[in-house]
C-alpha cells in the first residue's frame, strides 16, 4: 500500500524514502489514520521540515490522494473547481443544496477542502463497527421515507471496520440493499451518505465499501459502482430519486483512444543493451476524450411536465461534460436548422451541425409528437441526414413506450432514429447501442 508515495514526494522535491512508508504504516496500525485529513496530518509531520516545504508538500498530497494538479501560477481553488474528484463530490450533493441560488463555486469549494481535511480530532470519538453491525438487523424495513436533508451534516462519530472481513460487508450490504426503498442521510444501517455506516459515501467509515460519490483518500477496502445497490426505480421517468443512476448509465459514452508515440526511455534502454545501436520503439498513449451533442425540444405543452427534470440533468451533465458538450433546441421537430439558446431565438444551420466530427453522441430529448404536417419530407430529411452523419445517436422520449404507437409522427421519427424512453433504463440503453456503434467504426 502506497509504494508509490516516496517517488511521488520526491518528484515535488521533498525528502521522502521507505523510512516514510514505515512510520506511515505505524500510525495506521496505532489507529491514527482514520480519515485523509488524518492522513494529511501525519505526513506533513514525517514529510514537512521547513515552511517553505508546506506549498510543494500540499501540492503533492492533492496529486497523489486526490488526482488534483495544481499547475503553476495556478491557484488551489481553480485546480480543484477542474478536478475530476471535485466534479463528482458536486455531483452526489443533494439537488437541495446543488441547485439552491445564493450557492458560488467558492463555497462549494470551501465545503470540499473542509470535508478532505476533516480529521479524527474533529470527530468525538471512533467506534468499533463490530459493534455496530452486532446490534444492527440487516433485514430491517424500509418503512419511513427520511425528507430532512441536511445540506451541511456534521458526522460525529467514525466506525473502524478494518476487522471485519470484505465478504461479510458484501453480504450484509446486499441484505440491507434488498430492504431498501428510500435515499438516507446519516446513521449507520442504510446505504447512503455523512453517517457511519459500512456502505455508502461521504461519510466516516474506515475499510468499509463505498457506493457512489467521488472517493474518501483510498480508505474504502472496495467500491460498487452497480445501481442496483441504489434505492431507485430504473424503469420510472427521470426524476429526482433516479437521476443519479441516470447520470451513472451515461458514463458509458466515455471514448478512449490510441496515439502512437515514441518510448523513449524504452528506445535508450534497448540501444544501451545493443551496443549503441538505437533502435525506434513506440507505444500507445491512451487519452479520453468525450463528445456530446444534446438537441432538446424545449417548446410546447406536451413537453411542459418534464422540463424541471430534463433540465436539471442537462445541468449536471453540463458540469460532467463541461468541455466536450454542446446543447441546442427545437420546437416539435427540425426545420432547416435549430437555435444556441433555450429562447430559440440564435439559429444555426444543419449544415453547423453536420460539420461536428462524426465521432460526437447524439441525444435528442422530445416527445416526437406533433401534428403530421409538421413532420414534413424536408424535416425527415434532416433527420436523416443527422442519423446519416452521427452513428451514435438516440432518441430519448419522455412519453411512455405503450403510447408511441397512438401518435403517426412518433411512429416515423422512430423508423429514422433509435427511440428510448427518458429513464435511467432507456438512457442505458441508448448508450450501449451507442458502444456496440463505437466498435463498428472502429
Amino acid at each position: 500500500m502506497f509504494e508509490s508515495l516516496p517517488q511521488h514526494f520526491r518528484d515535488h522535491e521533498l525528502s521522502a524514502d521507505v523510512r516514510t512508508l514505515l512510520i506511515l504504516r505505524k500510525s495506521m496500525e496505532k489507529g491514527l489514520v482514520n480519515t485523509l485529513g488524518d492522513m494529511y496530518v501525519v505526513l506533513k509531520g514525517i514529510i514537512v521540515k521547513s515552511p517553505k516545504e508546506m506549498g510543494p508538500f500540499a501540492t503533492a498530497f492533492y496529486a497523489y490522494f486526490l488526482d488534483i494538479t495544481i499547475q503553476k501560477d495556478q491557484s488551489l481553488d481553480n485546480a480543484v473547481e477542474r478536478s475530476k474528484a471535485f466534479q463528482e463530490w458536486l455531483d452526489n450533493l443533494s439537488d437541495e443544496e446543488r441547485y439552491k441560488e445564493d450557492n458560488d463555486m467558492q463555497d462549494f469549494i470551501n465545503k470540499f477542502l473542509d470535508e478532505v481535511h476533516l480529521t479524527t480530532y474533529d470527530i468525538e470519538r471512533v467506534i468499533k463497527g463490530e459493534d455496530i453491525l452486532k446490534n444492527d438487523d440487516p433485514n430491517m424495513k424500509d418503512e419511513n421515507e427520511q425528507t430532512d436533508f441536511d445540506s451541511n451534516p456534521k458526522v460525529s462519530k467514525m466506525a473502524d471496520y478494518s476487522q471485519l472481513s470484505l465478504d461479510e460487508l458484501r453480504k450484509r450490504m446486499e441484505q440491507v440493499a434488498q430492504q431498501q426503498k428510500h435515499k438516507h442521510q446519516g446513521g449507520s444501517h442504510w446505504i447512503g451518505q455523512y453517517g457511519n455506516s459500512p456502505y455508502g459515501n461521504s461519510g466516516a467509515a474506515k475499510g468499509g465499501i463505498r457506493v457512489g460519490g467521488a472517493g474518501g483518500g483510498k480508505m474504502a477496502r472496495a467500491v460498487v459502482g452497480n445501481p442496483q445497490f441504489y434505492p431507485v426505480d430504473k424503469k420510472k421517468l427521470l426524476k429526482d430519486d433516479n437521476m443519479d443512476a441516470a447520470l451513472a448509465s451515461l458514463k458509458g459514452i466515455e471514448e478512449e483512444t490510441a496515439e502512437v508515440i515514441l518510448d523513449i526511455p524504452k528506445t535508450i534502454n534497448q540501444g544501451l543493451k545493443e551496443g549503441g545501436l538505437f533502435l525506434p520503439y513506440e507505444k500507445e498513449k491512451v487519452s479520453q476524450k468525450m463528445q456530446v451533442l444534446l438537441l432538446i425540444d424545449n417548446g410546447g405543452y406536451s413537453m411542459y411536465p418534464y422540463v424541471q427534470s430534463v433540465r436539471k440533468l442537462f445541468s449536471k451533465m453540463k458540469t460532467r461534460f463541461a468541455h466536450d458538450l454542446k446543447v441546442h433546441y427545437f420546437h416539435n421537430t427540425i426545420y432547416g436548422g435549430v437555435y444556441e439558446d433555450a429562447a430559440r431565438r440564435k439559429y444555426i444551420p444543419i449544415s453547423k451541425l453536420l460539420s461536428l466530427d462524426k465521432n460526437y453522441s447524439v441525444f435528442i430529448v422530445g416527445d416526437a409528437a406533433m401534428a403530421p404536417y409538421e413532420l414534413d419530407d424536408s424535416s425527415q430529411r434532416d433527420w436523416k441526414r443527422l442519423k446519416d452523419k452521427f452513428k451514435r445517436i438516440g432518441w430519448l422520449n419522455p412519453m411512455a413506450e405503450r403510447a408511441w404507437a397512438h401518435t403517426l409522427t412518433t411512429q416515423w421519427l422512430k423508423q429514422i432514429i433509435p427511440m428510448y424512453t427518458l429513464t435511467p433504463d432507456g438512457i442505458e440503453k441508448a448508450v450501449q447501442k451507442m458502444n456496440r456503434e463505437r466498435k463498428v467504426l472502429r
